[in-house]
């Protein structure tokens, strides 16, 4: 497989693919739930710098999520076992609703 020529901020795929911000940072925060290579670390002038995905790596994000959805609890299971901010849950589970819409 050829490597990527692109690198996509994680706010960019998010518009890319209508998931919630959020959402993705969750999931990447774990950077096994990506393939290695396709999450990857820009150094920005920023004290953590900002994550960005290859193109493989939308995929892989995409291909994830779309699991989750399948799971028992999905996305709303799926972050409280990544022990994630009750707030954001609340409103990564309203853009899911919309989602359903």
């Amino acid at each position: 497989m050829a490597c990527s020529r692109f690198i996509y901020t994680l706010k960019e795929v998010a518009g890319m693919i209508g998931e919630n911000l959020e959402l993705i940072e969750e999931v990447t925060a774990n950077s096994d739930n990506i393939a290695e290579g396709e999450l990857v670390y820009v150094r920005d002038g920023s004290d953590d710098g900002t994550k960005g995905l290859t193109e493989n790596g939308i995929d892989d994000l995409q291909d994830l999520l779309a699991d989750i959805r399948t799971w028992d609890g999905g996305i709303r299971q799926f972050l409280v076992d990544e022990q994630c901010d009750p707030e954001i849950i609340e409103r990564v589970m309203a853009d899911e609703v919309k989602r359903v819409l």
